[in-house]
């Protein structure tokens, strides 16, 4: 498709005003010549990849916290449709990789895994992403065995009266649309801050020309009000209300609601003193309205149904920073959430049983509370060590009085074996770093270990065993899985030069493999596949690197590598939903004004696999051929103000899905594959202005 073929920039026209503003406003420095388009963010702390989300990147830019990762060497994402995939991480997904916006955990509503934390996140509504490697902290919650994602916004103080504005509008094949507002405006008492994100986008086509049902509508809107006596304090409110629609490939329904209305209040204080340094609490509420249907987004000849879940979630931190000794510095705090699920289903609207008139029933409820300390020992002018500790209780409760077993006509519902039952947990999780740096470097060497309680969607699956009693609930029989994990890495820069590696070995008591598929007597005669949660062994072990190099001052070469590799020890066979080898290229130029690069994507073919294993997102459904994917970006900076950048993805139209996706369905109108197919040629073009 053609820019000349694109519709009419509507939504965007809310953005209009702040592209007139003339004053600059540019993150970099004016004499700091790098790529405008981000194709790979850089790792310049060890297990840390940081970059801004509100810069360009290639894929074309982002339209949620899931794609927006995918640009890190060793992150891949579940694809369902056009939008809300779950991000995976070195095989590793969902509840495994904790996702925090602000310092808060989301949980979505929907046990199908429609809308995973990342659906919720508009990334340039950031101001930077992290991602930490491991379990190499305790400071952002329990059971994050393979990492931490955090969204964050920058402290705001204004020393003087000033406004600040910032705004984006992207356009692009398959009637992509998307349209960003950061308004902020304080003095040096305090600040307020309106921000506003819209995308849309319709189902777009593959390599064959093969339409994906995979269109989508989001949007969202977010307050926040500071107040700042001093430039070390701050009291900050927020409150965000964002919807959207999506339609989904993978299954027999599609998200006609994702509502999410979030409050939170946080507490900041400061270079406080020689002994107390810092000082910092957060409160907050999530909760999550969610409606799939089969009738919204698409057609059918089946009876129309629906089903409406959420989940309120209730969460807080507290954690103070001590200076007890020179070089040496010590976080200790306390963090707890609460959430309550509850689910609801029906007709559509003007059916007896329309889903909106219906009770809602509560499933499950969880509680958590946990104590954390984490020290960081200057030992000597070259080593630190990083240590830390933390403890948890969880208690979950079943409050399920039937459960539905089987699918269509032959469901039924059966009585819950453990209908009213609670099981509580104290998980344990610590760690231990060293980190020496050498004049052109850093290198450390780190062992974690982490405990994760069974999440929402392992807890309420079935369990192993030939029978319609006891076996449906795998409440009670799965045990917490328990990561030990060995990491080691370097970061380099000398001269124009500078790269990474990082490499892991992990080994995982209890893993808490989901296999669907299973044989279970059906109703009558004859079995039905059912979804089981039971624990194994695990073993992982892989890593990622990269280098960079300037060939001159406005010319860069990248690349990177990223490969793990999982076994499942108790059934000596592959372990499921690992990724295979992956491998990225990239030139850039850029020489203040003009911009280019290509970004060339290597991915290998797939023959370790477990047939219908793997984890909540997704099972294996097999083995895949390996492709290769090349694109093209360009810019153009008009001032330091102004910018646009253009890009084509997929440049030569390839057919192709991703090792790790999920199964296509038959919906009517739309050709059914083996994987849901990547979208082939796309272009895109964006303009980005600001106010400072």
């Amino acid at each position: 498709m053609m820019f000349s073929a694109f519709p009419r920039f509507r939504a965007h026209l809310l953005t209009l005003p702040f592209f007139l503003f003339p004053a600059p406003l540019w993150a970099e420095n004016e004499r700091t010549l790098t790529p405008l388009i981000i194709t790979a963010p850089a790792m310049d702390a060890s297990l840390e990849a940081t970059f801004d989300p509100k810069k360009p990147q290639q894929p074309q830019p982002a339209n949620d916290g899931a794609s927006f990762l995918k640009t890190i060497p060793g992150v891949s994402v579940i694809r369902k449709g056009g939008a809300n995939g779950d991000p995976v991480f070195r095989g590793m997904a969902a509840s495994r990789l904790h996702i925090l916006l602000d310092g808060e955990q989301i949980l979505g509503g929907c046990g199908g895994r429609m809308d995973p934390p990342t659906a919720y996140v508009f990334p340039e509504s950031y101001d930077a992403v992290t991602l930490l490697k491991g379990p190499q902290s305790v400071i952002y919650g329990a059971g994050a065995s393979a990492g931490t994602v955090r969204f964050e916004r920058k402290p705001s103080y204004f020393a003087a009266p000033a406004v600040q504005a910032s705004t984006a509008a992207t356009l692009g094949s398959f009637h992509r649309q998307d349209g960003f507002a950061d308004v902020k405006a304080g003095n040096r008492f305090g600040y307020a801050q309106g921000i506003f994100t819209y995308a849309r986008s319709g189902d777009y086509r593959d390599g064959n020309g093969g339409e994906v049902h995979s269109r989508y509508t989001r949007y969202s809107g977010a307050a926040i009000l500071g107040w700042t006596p001093d430039k070390d304090t701050r009291l900050e409110f927020s409150a965000v209300r964002s919807d959207a629609k999506a339609a989904y490939a993978d299954r027999g329904m599609d998200g006609s609601k994702f509502e999410r209305e979030n409050y939170a209040l946080k507490f900041e204080k400061t270079a406080i003193g020689s002994f107390l340094d810092k000082v910092e609490a957060q409160a907050y509420y999530n909760y999550i309205d969610h409606v799939m249907d089969n009738y919204s987004l698409r057609d059918t000849a089946a009876k129309a149904m629906a089903s409406n879940p959420d989940r309120k979630t209730f969460g807080g931190r507290f954690a103070v920073t001590l200076l007890p000794a020179e070089r040496f510095s010590l976080v200790i705090g306390a963090d707890t959430q609460k959430n309550i699920h509850t689910a609801r289903s029906g007709g559509r609207s003007g059916a007896a049983n329309y889903y909106r008139e219906q009770n809602r029933k509560e499933d499950f409820r969880f509680r958590g509370f946990g104590f954390f300390g984490e020290a960081t020992w200057q030992a000597s002018a070259h080593g630190s060590v990083i240590f830390g500790a933390r403890e948890d209780t969880w208690r979950t409760k079943d409050n399920r009085a039937t459960l539905s077993v089987g699918s269509g006509m032959m469901a039924a519902a059966r009585p819950n074996p453990t209908y009213g039952q609670s099981r509580r947990e104290t998980l344990f999780s610590g760690f231990a770093r060293y980190e020496h740096a050498f004049p052109f470097g850093t290198a450390y060497a780190g062992l974690g270990h982490s405990e994760r309680a069974p999440d929402f969607w392992e807890i309420s699956k079935e369990s192993p065993g030939n029978d319609n009693t006891n076996s449906l609930s795998a409440f009670q029989s799965i045990r917490p899985e328990k990561t030990t994990q060995l990491d080691l890495g370097t970061t380099l820069r000398r001269g124009e030069w500078k790269g990474f590696v990082s490499a892991f070995y992990g080994r995982i008591r209890d893993y808490i493999l989901i296999q669907s598929q299973y044989a279970k007597p059906g109703a009558m005669m004859g079995t039905r596949a059912a979804t089981i949660a039971r624990n194994i062994a695990a073993t992982t072990w892989g890593g990622e690197a990269g280098v960079s190099y300037h060939f001159l001052p406005s010319l860069q070469g990248a690349a990177s590598l990223a490969y793990a590799r999982g076994k499942n020890n108790g059934d000596h066979r592959a372990l499921g939903q690992i990724p295979p080898l992956e491998a990225r290229f990239s030139l850039d130029w850029d020489n203040g004004t003009w911009s280019a690069g290509a970004l060339w994507r290597l991915v290998a073919a797939q023959n370790r696999y477990a047939l219908h294993e793997g984890n909540i997102v997704g099972q294996d459904l097999g083995k895949s051929g390996g492709f290769g994917v090349f694109s093209l970006n360009g810019g153009y900076r008009f001032n330091k103000a102004a910018s646009i950048s253009f890009g084509v993805d997929n440049m030569f139209n390839k057919t192709y899905a991703e090792y790790l996706s999920k199964g296509g369905v038959e919906v009517t109108g739309y050709e059914q594959t083996t994987r849901v197919n990547e979208p082939g040629r796309a272009f895109w073009l964006r303009a980005q202005f600001a106010l400072h």
